[in-house]
Formats: C-alpha cells, sequence, structure tokens
C-alpha cells in the first residue's frame, strides 16, 4: 500500500514539473519581454516588400528579440511571413514577442505627423522635407510634380502652380504611403478649402484658384494683419487690372532664395526670374509659399479702392500707407528708407 503511494506522488510530481516545464517553455515562446536596455521605445520601419528575413534581421540589429529561433517559431505559428505590412511601428521596452508580431500582423503602425507650414517656401524644400519623413524617394515625389497630364487631370495645376495644392496644416499619415495616395490626401484638404463660395468669389474676381493661391502668397509674405492683407490685394488687383507690374518685393525674395532678406535692394531686381515681378508683367508662375485660409479669404474680400502703390511704414509694424500717386509713394519710400538707416538695417 506505501509503495503505491510512494509511486502515486512520483507520478503527481513528475506531472507536475512537466506542466511546468511545459508553462516555462510558452513562456519563453509567447511573453518573454523585450528588453531595449535605457531605452523606453524603437521604431521599427517595414519597407515596402519587406520579406520576412528582412523584418527578422532588423529585430535582431534593432535588440528587439533575443532568441531568433523561438521568435521565428512563434511568427511562424502566428501567421506573420503572410501578413507583413510596410509602415513605421512603435517597440515598447517590455511589450512581448506574441505583442510585437500582432503589431505587424494587424498593421498597427505609427502615424507620421507631416507639418506643412510657411517655412516651406517652394517645390523642392516640400520634396526635401517629405522625402525624410516618409518612406518615399525624392524622386517618386519629383516625377508625380512633373507630370504635367496627370496634375492637369486629377487637380487641375500644372508643374509651376502645383505647389497651390498644398494647405498648410498637420496631416497624418502611414509611413509607407505612396506619392499618389499623399496627394490624394493633399486634394482632400484642398478640395475643402475650394468650396464653391470661394470659388464664385474667385470668378468675380476674375482670376482662377491657382492664381488665388499665388497672389494670397505675395500678400500673405507682405503683412499677417488681415485687414491690411485686403487692402494689400486691392492694389495688386488694381495693378493687374491696369497691366502695370506687381513689383512685389516678396518675389524678389523668392527669386533669388533671400528668404530672410529685410531690405531689398536694386541689385535684386536684376534676377532674370519668371518671379521678378519688376521685371515681368502679371502674376508668377505660382505660389512662393505656402499659404493660410486667412491670406485666401483676405485676397478674395479685397478692399475695393484706388490706390496703386503702398510701403510699409517706418515703425515696421505690419501696417503701410497706400497711395494712388507715385510722387506720393516716393515721399511714404524715403521715410520708410531713412528708418531702416536708422535702425542700421542693411539687408
Amino acid at each position: 500500500m506505501a509503495k503505491k503511494k510512494k509511486g502515486s506522488r512520483l507520478v503527481v510530481f513528475l506531472v507536475l514539473c512537466a506542466i511546468v516545464a511545459g508553462a516555462f517553455y510558452l513562456y519563453r515562446k509567447f511573453f518573454i519581454p523585450v528588453k531595449l536596455k535605457d531605452k523606453k521605445y524603437v521604431y521599427v520601419f517595414v519597407k515596402t516588400n519587406s520579406s520576412f528575413d528582412d523584418v527578422i534581421g532588423d529585430f535582431t540589429e534593432l535588440g528587439i528579440i533575443e532568441d531568433e529561433d523561438n521568435f521565428r517559431w512563434l511568427a511562424g505559428r502566428m501567421d506573420l511571413e503572410e501578413n507583413i505590412h510596410p509602415g513605421k511601428y512603435r517597440i515598447i521596452n517590455g511589450m512581448n514577442a506574441r505583442q510585437v508580431i500582432n503589431l505587424l500582423k494587424y498593421n498597427k503602425q505609427e502615424k507620421v505627423k507631416l507639418t506643412y507650414n510657411s517655412q516651406i517656401h517652394d517645390l523642392e524644400e516640400f520634396v526635401e522635407y517629405t522625402g525624410e519623413k516618409l518612406e518615399l524617394e525624392e524622386e517618386d515625389l519629383e516625377d508625380f510634380l512633373s507630370d504635367e497630364k496627370k496634375l492637369s487631370a486629377n487637380f487641375g495645376l500644372d508643374p509651376y502652380n502645383c505647389f497651390a495644392l498644398v494647405v498648410p496644416g498637420i496631416y497624418e499619415t502611414g509611413w509607407s504611403i505612396s506619392a499618389a495616395d499623399l496627394f490624394d490626401t493633399l486634394k482632400k484638404r484642398y478640395t475643402s478649402i475650394w468650396n464653391s463660395a470661394r470659388q464664385e468669389k474667385a470668378r468675380r474676381a476674375g482670376l482662377t484658384i491657382p492664381e488665388v493661391i499665388t497672389l494670397a502668397s505675395i500678400v500673405q509674405s507682405e503683412t499677417s494683419i488681415r485687414s491690411e492683407q485686403q487692402k494689400i490685394a486691392g492694389v495688386y488687383l488694381n495693378r493687374l487690372k491696369q497691366n502695370m507690374p506687381l513689383q512685389a518685393d516678396p518675389t524678389l525674395k523668392f527669386a533669388n532664395k533671400s528668404y530672410e532678406l529685410q531690405r531689398v535692394l536694386d541689385i535684386d531686381k536684376e534676377i532674370n526670374s519668371p518671379y521678378n515681378t519688376y521685371r515681368y508683367k502679371g502674376l508668377p508662375p505660382g505660389p512662393i509659399c505656402l499659404v493660410g485660409l486667412q491670406a485666401i479669404d483676405a485676397t478674395l474680400d479685397y478692399e475695393k479702392h484706388n490706390y496703386l502703390y503702398f510701403c510699409a511704414r517706418p515703425a515696421l509694424n505690419g501696417y503701410s500707407d497706400f497711395s494712388v500717386t507715385y510722387s506720393q509713394h516716393q515721399r511714404y519710400a524715403a521715410a520708410y528708407r531713412k528708418a531702416l538707416d536708422k535702425m542700421g538695417i542693411i539687408r
């Protein structure tokens, strides 16, 4: 009888040992945590068309997995190889292997924030900034932006004014987004801005949408005060109607790529560029910066008056003095130059 009890206890002990061993085995397979040393998290960028081996290699290089065989076994059981989604993934210190695999399997990627603002002056800067943020190569963006047929058919734009498509703001998108999908995202906000009411105002002003944005970019570069923007827009529209050159200093800064200039000189007017509105009449080919909604609406709701000239006030407070005659404008301009000299502003 004692021998039977002793044998039963041994069996129970061995079963328990097997259960513990099995539990430990499963723990190592499923639940052993990621150890990132002193980092709270790391980002993994899974490229388009990445293979299972590519992903394993990236994880190993970043120190996300220690036991590659265990991870491969679990990833195989969870069908990761057939469910790899390109994108940017955040791996948090302490996650287990199962959680890591589920991130990729169910495409739980981090969104990338694209912040487009007036600090981006032209397409070159747009392409460079976007290429740094996304998987897209700069060449992919450049090819899309130089495709006249595609731009015309999809957006009613051309390679010269397609910068008008980009409405300033924050856009959240996947890291691996395609060029076509990125521009569709931009188009949605562009379309929401250009509702029927704004389109009608543009028509009444005798301008196309790209022309409004181009003019608004100049107006915005002159001042941030809405009432002044409306007044300045009225000056430029009066000049356009009389076939006078716009003579807009911000376009010279753009043409010379001297965006921080505080003082424009005659030498700046010598550049042979379609953006030199001292040399060429009419609007330049496209906008000179990304344009906010305030400047667009100020341009559409421009003030109707007879002014043909304006000059920043000597106080440099965002306001201008407006003139009907050139002689009056010269007096205002002389006072402005004198103020700059007094402040030591040479360029």
